[in-house]
């Protein structure tokens, strides 16, 4: 078993446009049950032991939480009482899923509204009507746990090198996306007609990094990072490895994720990625790098 397992999009496209709507089902629950956070830190999943989790949500005088398991492929719904529900996952539709999903949580007590248009998509199609995606492939469902599982621990030891206000590594079901951000302090100025999502994001300055497993505008999983709002001079500064680049379109540095995977040290590869992007960041946006990094 490859430790940082091999991901190509082409193999597992359809996979992943079902799971990306399936985790948007149970992010939704997540979001409709919990109170804003900052930046809509209430809204992601996070990588556990077996999979991705909710974490724990709570309702009444209970608490639950919802975690995919990519090992026995089940959607389990734990009830802080010890009551469970899974729900299988295997090829079947999305509407399919949306609809046992709904019937379990309700078979616990737990009557979530949520919203059922799929976010951050163009032409998105209501869950509970959503026949067009229905594909499961279990290995690799697996295999994209496990790239998020090893890519979570190097995206953990960058952050603990930060003392400023930093997120925590967490996997956003809209874009599909694993990302963690670190903040200068200062508050960013507005984005000319930015919708309610984009101006809570970045209301203040970031140098984000993070992974994605790719889509119609990029053909395969990459790391990317980016500043915002991005300093001047960004986009032509010197990062680490050679092979990264910065993407015109995407706006912001890009390195494929098979670049690192077969590096000799996959790990050192990607955290001098994440040092050199925000180095950058840093540097050109004139950020208080002493007030803010922990001592190495």
């Amino acid at each position: 078993m490859d430790v940082w397992p091999a991901l190509p999009l082409d193999e597992w496209r359809d996979t992943r446009d079902t799971l990306h709507m399936w985790t948007q089902i149970v992010g939704k629950v997540r979001l409709a049950l919990t109170p804003l956070v900052n930046h809509w830190w209430n809204v992601p999943l996070y990588v556990s032991g077996r999979g991705l989790t909710t974490s724990s949500i709570p309702y009444g005088a209970d608490w639950f939480d919802m975690e995919f398991d990519f090992i026995d492929h089940l959607l389990r719904i734990r009830l802080s009482s010890g009551a469970e529900k899974s729900v299988r996952l295997a090829p079947r539709t999305v509407a399919d899923f949306y609809a046992e999903t709904m019937s379990s949580l309700h078979a616990l007590g737990i009557r979530p509204k949520i919203w059922t248009l799929p976010s951050e998509l163009s032409n998105p199609i209501p869950f509970e009507r959503d026949e067009q995606h229905h594909a499961y492939d279990a290995e690799y469902a697996n295999r994209f746990w496990r790239a998020t599982a090893e890519v979570t621990a190097v995206f953990e030891a960058f952050r603990a090198r930060f003392i400023g206000k930093c997120s925590p590594v967490h996997f956003f079901w809209g874009s599909f996306d694993l990302a963690v951000t670190r903040f200068s302090g200062r508050a960013a100025p507005p984005k000319p007609q930015a919708d309610v999502i984009t101006r809570e994001a970045y209301s203040h300055e970031v140098s984000s990094v993070g992974w994605w497993p790719g889509d119609e505008r990029l053909d395969h999983a990459s790391f990317y990072s980016y500043a915002a709002p991005e300093p001047e001079g960004y986009r032509a500064a010197r990062v680490l490895p050679a092979e990264a680049y910065y993407d015109q379109p995407l706006g912001g540095f890009y390195l494929p994720y098979d670049t690192v995977r077969t590096a000799a040290d996959p790990a050192k590869m990607l955290l001098d990625f994440c040092q050199s992007t925000y180095d950058a960041a840093a540097d050109l946006g004139k950020w208080d790098r002493a007030a803010l990094e922990r001592p190495r």
